[in-house]
């Protein structure tokens, strides 16, 4: 009888031991897990966002769907200015300001069209996944918008966001994780997820990553 008891209580201190592992395993792996899809997603986001300020600095206005966005890294190109010589001391001794340098040869001012593709991205992205959601085994894209936000002074400043709830971006991980994550940004008045930018206000472009 003693000898029974004694195996019964071991094994139960067994099952023990592996449930109080699995309890403190289970959140580390899904934290693991999160942040390897979280660096890859806001990637992807930091992508659109430097997209989205060149297509306003060539538009005025941010692109409000993907085709109009991706159509414009493929195709369009950005106006830059090439410099070449600076305005020495020497010049401005001699009376000379930038203008007047340029008249005579001695600076080089002059404007040059590049392709968008090349001068953000390079030739060899994938421009057609900007759009996607980079998590493995999803299929999903992330929600684009653009607006104009009248401000207090009367002036209206163009917006856009980007964005992806987390039942996206974490899909198949642990259902009960995602839920902890979701309830507690809800609470903190947060997004439960990843965007950039804001359709509700002006904040510079930010990630709420950042």
């Amino acid at each position: 009888m003693k000898t029974a008891i004694q195996i019964v209580l071991f094994a139960v201190a067994i099952a023990l031991g592996y449930f109080i592992y699995k309890g403190i395993e289970k959140p580390i792996s899904f934290e693991k897990a999160k942040k390897e899809r979280y660096d890859v997603t806001i990637q992807r986001l930091k992508d659109i966002r430097k997209a989205q300020v060149a297509f306003k600095d060539v538009y005025g206005h941010y692109a409000a769907d993907w085709d109009s966005l991706i159509n414009f890294v493929k195709h369009d190109s950005l106006r830059l200015v090439r410099k070449i010589g600076i305005l020495t001391d020497s010049m401005v001794d001699a009376g000379l300001d930038e203008k007047k340098a340029i008249k005579k040869g001695l600076l080089i001012r002059d404007t040059v069209r590049v392709s968008v593709l090349d001068s953000l991205f390079g030739k060899s992205y994938a421009v057609d996944q900007l759009k996607v959601v980079p998590v493995k085994d999803t299929v999903a894209y992330f929600h684009l918008g653009a607006t104009v936000i009248p401000t207090a002074s009367g002036i209206s400043v163009p917006v856009f966001e980007a964005c992806v709830h987390n039942n996206t971006v974490l899909k198949g991980l642990d259902r009960q994780e995602i839920i902890n994550l979701n309830d507690k940004r809800r609470t903190n008045d947060l997004y439960p997820g990843l965007k950039v930018g804001s359709l509700e206000e002006t904040n510079n472009n930010a990630g709420n990553w950042e």
